[in-house]
């Protein structure tokens, strides 16, 4: 026992040296000038901190300078950015686009996908998918969110008024309508493996977080001992079982489809314009990696990856938008009546909505804008410095990580006066016109922006379309109870729970 100790903390103590050698910069501050940016050194009491402290944490430091600083923990030197024009010097390149340290944590969950790689793999796959996210195919996506927020209406609806917390609800939504849009596969069809994908990607979220903050985790040979590598592989195990169903079920609907082609007609000359057709009409994200696989230009790992990638990313920040969404509209409900009364206009009362009615509400998406400013599903992002970067008198050294808080940056009171009011003509274009551009970060900005935006706020819009027209939305869960904790997207430690009144 003595022995296993001692060793613990002999590893703890090289993990701290090696972190300390490996980020800290001896020339970082050379240009330091004093009061300029703020530095903190809080020293190891982090890595002590809970979720809702570390959360809570950011915040104070955020509130208290009201401008971007410098935090050194454990020897690791990196700048936090809160403000809209700090964060442009680095979004708007074309050079800083490689992530930090923190996403190469997720590795054993995403691999190397969209979000996690860097320098040509990074573009060649942003090229090859940014075409499954076109209007036209969106237009078709349209069709699948109409039918899925019928089925959340009529699941609500058979509660009979209960209070519900909208969190589960809203995984499931999301969850359902990106499998059968982007990857082409009903989850209905998949069992009850989705309700195990979403219990445990939010396991997930918490063990990354406990690597991040607690130094000595960083080391793998730390982790495997201490026995979270295990744990993160048990939890692993059914999420990445999850996606390959996905690409299997959609994969033999894929090449049946083109043997049915290929069969059809003997004629070569026909086959080629069949198969050039088919390349042009891709009805979903899975379907333009297949044919890329075909093409030589991706093989099955690729398709993996990118698949974790998307099933992810396309519900769980999705969800966390849904969620603050209904839960703001809730508190405010003359906003949701005139929400009600545009989509009454729009529509003459059709339920059948379509996307040209969505894209003429207005109100609709300044309510969705203003709810993904106060509660950005994504709060912060990370960039590694590609090259030396000067600003505010400080010299950064290539290598130095960036942390952009988006959650503070939405909270500059530069730009959004009163910054915790929601105030959705904040979004009105006169006083977009006034605003920095960097300033709304809901979806990044930059090379490195969301590929999937439009693909959300279209989710978004048709669901709450439908749940405006069939329901009045109540509040159970009070602001002053909300009580988030550092995760990968915005998570609340509690639930969030509202109530929904039919219509009559």
């Amino acid at each position: 026992m003595f022995f296993l100790i001692f060793a613990t903390l002999l590893l703890i103590l090289i993990g701290y040296l090696w972190i300390n050698r490996h980020f800290f910069n001896q020339d970082l501050y050379k240009n330091h000038s004093d009061n300029n940016i703020p530095w903190i050194r809080n020293g190891f009491s982090i890595a002590f901190f809970s979720p809702v402290e570390i959360f809570q944490f950011v915040r104070t430091i955020a509130a208290k300078y009201q401008k971007s600083y410098i935090m050194s923990v454990f020897g690791a030197t990196e700048y936090f950015i809160t403000r809209a024009r700090d964060a442009e010097k680095i979004l708007s390149s074309s050079k800083h686009l490689e992530k930090g340290l923190i996403y190469e944590l997720l590795h054993p969950f995403l691999k190397t996908g969209l979000l996690t790689s860097a320098g040509e793999k990074w573009h060649k796959r942003r090229r090859m998918l940014t075409p499954a996210f076109h209007f036209n195919i969106l237009k078709e996506f349209c069709e699948i969110f109409k039918e899925e927020s019928d089925r959340l209406v009529e699941n609500i609806k058979s509660q009979k008024g209960k209070e519900l917390n909208i969190i589960p609800i809203s995984t499931q939504f999301t969850l359902n309508t990106v499998c059968e849009s982007a990857m082409g596969v009903k989850l209905s069809n998949l069992g009850n493996t989705g309700t195990k994908y979403r219990e445990n990607i939010y396991l997930i979220g918490e063990l990354l977080l406990q690597r991040i903050l607690k130094p000595w985790l960083l080391i793998d040979i730390v982790y495997k001992l201490l026995g979270y590598s295990h744990q993160l592989e048990q939890l692993l195990k059914p999420v990445h079982n999850f996606t390959q169903t996905i690409i299997n079920s959609r994969r033999k609907e894929y090449l049946s489809k083109k043997s049915e082609v290929h069969d059809s007609n003997n004629n070569e000359k026909d086959n080629e314009n069949i198969y050039l057709s088919s390349k042009k009409k891709r009805t979903a994200m899975m379907d333009t990696l297949l044919q890329a696989q075909s093409d030589g230009l991706i093989d099955d790992e690729g398709i993996i990856e990118e698949t974790d990638t998307f099933t992810f990313e396309g519900h769980d920040t999705t969800s966390v938008g849904m969620t603050f969404t209904l839960f703001l509209l809730s508190h405010h409900p003359e906003v949701q009546e005139q929400l009600f009364q545009e989509i009454k206009e729009v529509t003459d009362g059709r339920q059948d909505i379509t996307i040209d009615d969505l894209n003429k509400m207005n109100l609709m998406e300044r309510v969705l804008k203003e709810s993904l400013r106060l509660y950005p599903p994504v709060h912060f992002i990370a960039r590694q410095l590609s090259e030396d970067l000067y600003n505010d008198g400080v010299l950064f050294k290539s290598g130095t990580v960036v942390n952009i808080m988006i959650f503070d940056v939405h909270r500059d009171e530069e730009y959004f006066p009163d910054p915790e009011k929601f105030d959705p003509d904040r979004f009105l274009p006169e006083n977009c016109e006034k605003r920095h551009n960097f300033a709304f970060l809901a979806f990044s900005a930059g090379m490195r922006n969301c590929i999937g935006q439009r693909f959300a706020m279209l989710e978004l819009k048709t669901m709450l379309t439908k749940m405006i027209l069939n329901f009045k939305i109540l509040p159970v869960t009070s602001v002053e109870e909300l009580i988030f904790k550092g995760d990968i997207v915005l998570r609340t430690q509690n639930p969030v729970i509202m109530k929904f009144v039919a219509r009559n």
